[in-house]
């Protein structure tokens, strides 16, 4: 599960590029009931957003021309020149160099061997997110991959991952978590694009997960605030009830409502 309780190769934070932070906000305060803080001119209107008064995402407005509206998960390195060098020497691209981000850390835009988009943060005083795992956070990722077997040795050589299968009907469920740690820290799944037909003739992917408390609410607020329900909302045995999402520019990003947990 997440953890506030960092380690190198933790999920450490998330943000989403959009081209009307303004709409955005509004539309991520209904379905996922945030407040947004601050729109910075110091780090270009990065604003912050809160749930329950505790900062759990970020957003930016970035005009479509740069780049298309989506999600971006973090990835925690203590040192962003080390493991830059690292994701390079294991297949994967760096998009932008390390760069400080004013006294809060060091960023580092990467995609991996098969596509996918992620980033590394190296903490200075924003270590990341100061709650997860419960309505309103970040709770789960997956990686849509058109390659699994490479993405996870990718993972495993850049950034220490480790990988760990679970029975799932129909076959098992490739989860990671970070080196060190055991399987109970897994925070993330890897699926072959080619056994989602939402996914498969798509681009390589991360897929943030929200925790929620009512799916089903989520998934209407979405729609009626401009944003599309693409899948769902379904029950998942053993995992809850999710529904896959995009907001009104098209960020894509999923709902959850765990099923009870087991004592």
């Amino acid at each position: 599960m997440l953890t506030t309780r960092f380690v190198a190769g933790s999920l450490t934070w998330t943000d989403v590029g959009t081209p009307d932070i303004g709409r955005a906000n509004a539309f991520y305060a209904g379905v996922l009931g945030w407040t947004a803080e601050g729109a910075s001119e110091k780090f270009g209107g990065y604003v912050t957003y809160r749930s329950d008064g505790q900062s759990v995402a970020g957003g930016m407005e970035v005009p479509e021309s740069d780049a298309a509206p989506s999600w971006s998960l973090y990835f925690r390195t203590p040192d962003a020149e080390a493991t830059a060098k690292a994701v390079r020497q294991a297949g994967g691209e760096v998009v932008m160099e390390p760069m400080d981000v004013g006294d809060l850390g060091r960023m580092v835009v990467c995609t991996d061997p098969t596509g996918a988009g992620f980033s590394l943060w190296q903490a200075g005083t924003m270590p990341g997110f100061e709650a997860v795992d419960r309505p309103g956070t970040l709770c789960w990722a997956e990686l849509y991959t058109g390659d699994v077997p490479a993405a996870t040795a990718f993972y495993g050589e850049a950034l220490g991952l480790r990988t760990f299968d679970v029975p799932f009907p129909g076959g098992s469920y490739v989860t990671v978590y970070p080196d060190g740690k055991d399987e109970d820290a897994m925070f993330g799944g890897v699926v072959p694009k080619a056994s989602d037909p939402l996914e498969a003739e798509g681009e390589p992917y991360w897929l943030p997960y929200f925790e929620v408390a009512d799916c089903d609410a989520a998934a209407d607020v979405a729609r009626r605030r401009g944003g599309t329900v693409r899948f769902g909302p379904m029950d998942l045995e053993g995992v809850g009830r999710v529904a896959k999402l995009a907001d009104p520019f098209g960020a894509r990003f999923a709902v959850l409502t765990p099923a009870p947990r087991e004592a």
